[in-house]
């Protein structure tokens, strides 16, 4: 458990930054500097996938933790 929360702590916090930068880039969320920008409808994404990647590999690391 030490071992997978220091990758999916940060993962899930990217996940949730990465959705909410891809939603105001693409203007879904407005009241924003970024809102309708599409550098932030490129940049959001990005960090929504490298958040998926981190849980990703805590799963792993959890199941594999978990067999041994």
């Amino acid at each position: 458990m030490k071992r997978m929360l220091p990758l999916l702590i940060p993962g899930v916090i990217l996940i949730a930054i990465g959705l909410v930068w891809t939603l105001q880039g693409l203007n879904v969320l407005g009241g924003s500097v970024m809102s309708g920008s599409s550098l932030w409808a490129t940049i959001g994404p990005i960090v929504l996938v490298i958040g998926i990647v981190l849980v990703v590999i805590a799963v792993i690391l959890r199941r594999r933790r978990g067999a041994s």
